[in-house]
């Protein structure tokens, strides 16, 4: 029995050389020592077509090797950096909310007057928005507007549901949808769930917002040192 099996490990060793593999490879494919698979496939010819084939295929494979090992670092390295960020950060105060709030609506918001509107596909951004003029301003929650930008092909049900649970606004406050026509030429990727613009009509509201934000943009920095 066993020595019917080296016959096979043999044959076997002298097929994959055949075929432009390394003794190396054949090494760890059959679990041998490679003095036995050198001594196997000594005499084995291979094509130079075939082993230029090989080669080309170790070298993708290789390649292949070495990004997965580069993305699996770089993820690893971004989850470090983001729990020393948290610790950094620690939990916002009701202070922070406002300052950050302030920030995003400086950014993003609308400077139209006499009404808050806000628009990015980030569900995070679009909550911390929302969290910001909840927390800070006495809403009217039947006077919030969504409109939905979201390219033709993709599931409209499904976005506006999708949004409307994230930002407890009911569909029903939804306006009618702008759907794009994909054009490849701008770009490729879509967000499958649109892009949300959240709009509150009330002078007052953005009146008071545009003053923190002239406020914030017209601080003076201290600067250590």
């Amino acid at each position: 029995m066993g020595y019917r099996g080296k016959v096979e490990e043999q044959n076997r060793a002298r097929d994959l050389r055949a075929q432009g593999w390394t003794i190396k490879e054949i090494e760890a494919e059959l679990a041998v020592s490679r003095s036995s698979v050198s001594i196997w496939v000594r005499d084995v010819v291979v094509d130079p077509q075939v082993w230029a084939e090989r080669v080309k295929t170790r070298r993708n494979y290789g390649w292949a090797k070495r990004k997965e090992t580069f993305e699996r670092r770089r993820a690893e390295l971004t989850e470090a950096q983001t729990a020393k960020a948290k610790v950094v950060l620690g939990d916002l105060t009701d202070r922070d909310l406002l300052i950050t709030g302030v920030a995003l609506y400086a950014g993003e918001g609308s400077k139209t007057r006499g009404e808050v509107g806000f628009a990015n596909s980030d569900p995070r951004m679009i909550s911390m928005f929302l969290a910001f003029l909840r927390r800070n301003f006495v809403i009217d929650e039947s006077r919030l507007r969504v409109h939905l930008y979201l390219h033709e092909g993709l599931d409209l049900e499904a976005a506006v549901l999708f949004w409307s649970e994230l930002m407890r606004i009911p569909c029903a406050q939804f306006q009618k949808p702008y759907r794009a026509k994909p054009d490849p030429s701008i770009r490729k990727s879509k967000h499958p769930m649109g892009c949300p613009s959240v709009r509150y009509s009330c002078t007052e509201t953005h009146r008071a917002i545009m003053g923190l934000v002239t406020a914030l943009l017209t601080s003076e920095v201290s600067i250590p040192g």
